[in-house]
């Protein structure tokens, strides 16, 4: 296995199970880190919260007359009396300060006097702990004002700081993120099992075109159903008009073998027969000159149908007028003792949707039939046919010509092969059969009667739209 194909995924499911779980795995973990961000700023505003509660109850305290800070009886809270608790409170004055039970043992930041109103909240801050080692702790400040009982007492601002370590809020931090983590990657799994649930579900369809194709190559099925999602209908549609196109190539083909042999078997017949009679030299030579020439002719018809009934699923349009105009330039040659006019009615940009060969056969052959028969007119009209959604549009050809015409209780005969309207005119009467083998492969329509404008003959081929 070479280097670029390692890794790389095997089937739908497998590259869609593989993308399902990057994009889980990163909004999982954008969810964690959003979810553990608003965690810690939440904790952060409660602990300011709380800090600052702690700051407004030292704040009700009083002071002496030589302005010393007076602490409440009643701290706010009980680990403010107890050495190295982790909450501690300073309160600053412009020449003293004060410091709660609590800061007796660890080296706390030394507080600066804020302004009167002026409010700070920082941290971490380095701070050492009772036992000596480091730490962390989060600091509240408020500037205050004391204004003293008696009038000459004055104004006396102080500043009261509350500090509390970090690790209350590491704990609460570490407990949040071991459940958060801990469900995300339970609701992780979950989901990504019930994606592979879904997928599986969804490309059920796929595997169901799947099995019909295996069943279709065992010979199980003759072609696949046609019960499947509406995204998948034109794919089952297209593999079974290409299965229904090669069989019907595969038949052709056996028919046009078949059709050979039978028709050389007649031929071959005569000539052994005048071997086997003793015919003369003279005879022979003439004889075998005759069947040979039959013979070609025979061949050269099986080839030309074999060539036109093996028509492509997926031609290019061909256009019609050039095609056209080259064939009744070749026909006008061949008929120029009858001075025939063949005229157009083509609608503008019409096309073929199918090989350029069956497009030839088609309109050489009516074309041949209606110079053959007319006397002196021949009209081809072309134009698109009806155009199913989402499909290539049909075509309908016509051609017309002002001869004898064929009578209503004929046409059936006529189209027989080998059956010719006029057994004094030269021909093998093949040319229609060929076109109504065309006609057939492409799923179209052959109508023949009689034509209202030039009197004669009027030969309508109808071809549906096309995938």
């Amino acid at each position: 296995m070479s280097i670029m194909n390692w890794g790389r995924p095997r089937s739908l499911q497998a590259r869609q199970v593989m993308a399902a779980s990057i994009g889980l795995v990163a909004f999982l973990a954008l969810a964690g880190v959003a979810l553990d961000r608003a965690f810690l700023e939440t904790a952060e505003n409660n602990l300011y919260q709380r800090m600052r509660s702690f700051a407004l109850a030292y704040a009700d305290s009083d002071f002496a007359r030589d302005g010393t800070f007076i602490p409440p009886y009643a701290t706010p809270d009980p680990r403010f009396d107890r050495p190295g608790s982790g909450l501690y409170a300073e309160v600053v004055l412009a020449d003293q300060s004060w410091a709660s039970a609590s800061s007796v043992g660890p080296l706390l930041p030394d507080g600066e006097m804020l302004a009167v109103g002026q409010e700070v909240f920082d941290g971490p801050l380095e701070i050492v702990e009772l036992n000596g080692e480091p730490g962390e702790a989060y600091r509240y400040g408020r500037g205050l004002i004391w204004a003293g009982t008696d009038v000459d007492e004055g104004e006396m601002p102080y500043t009261v700081y509350i500090l509390e370590d970090t690790a209350a809020l590491s704990r609460q931090v570490e407990v949040f993120r071991a459940a958060l983590w801990r469900y995300l990657g339970g609701a992780g799994v979950i989901l990504l099992l019930g994606q592979v649930l879904i997928l599986r579900w969804s490309l059920r369809p796929l595997r169901r075109v799947i099995w019909e194709l295996k069943r279709v190559q065992r010979g199980d099925a003759s072609r696949m159903s046609e019960r499947h999602p509406r995204e998948l209908e034109p794919l089952a549609e297209s593999i079974n008009a290409f299965i229904e196109s090669e069989r019907e190539n595969l038949d052709r083909q056996r028919n046009t073998l078949a059709d050979l042999a039978h028709s050389l078997k007649t031929p071959l017949a005569v000539l052994r027969t005048r071997l086997d009679a003793g015919t003369s030299e003279g005879e022979l030579r003439k004889e075998v000159d005759v069947q040979l020439q039959r013979m070609t002719e025979l061949v050269s018809y099986q080839l030309a149908r074999a060539a036109s009934g093996g028509h492509a699923l997926f031609s290019a349009p061909v256009d019609i007028e050039p095609e056209a105009e080259s064939l009744v330039k070749s026909l006008e040659k061949v008929y120029a003792g009858k001075g025939v006019l063949c005229e157009f009615d083509l609608a503008g940009g019409v096309q073929f949707h199918g090989e350029r060969g069956d497009l030839q056969e088609l309109l050489g052959n009516l074309l041949e039939n209606a110079f053959k028969w007319s006397s002196s007119r021949v009209l081809l009209t072309a134009r698109p046919g009806e155009a199913a959604a989402d499909r290539r549009p049909g075509l309908v050809l016509v051609v017309e010509d002002d001869g004898p015409g064929i009578d209503a209780d004929k046409v059936a005969t006529v189209l027989q092969r080998g059956v010719r309207g006029d057994e004094r005119v030269h021909g093998h009467g093949i040319g229609l059969a060929i076109v109504q083998d065309i006609i057939r492969a492409y799923r179209g329509t052959l109508d023949v009667g009689r034509s209202g404008e030039l009197g004669g003959a009027r030969f309508e081929v109808q071809l549906p739209s096309r995938l």
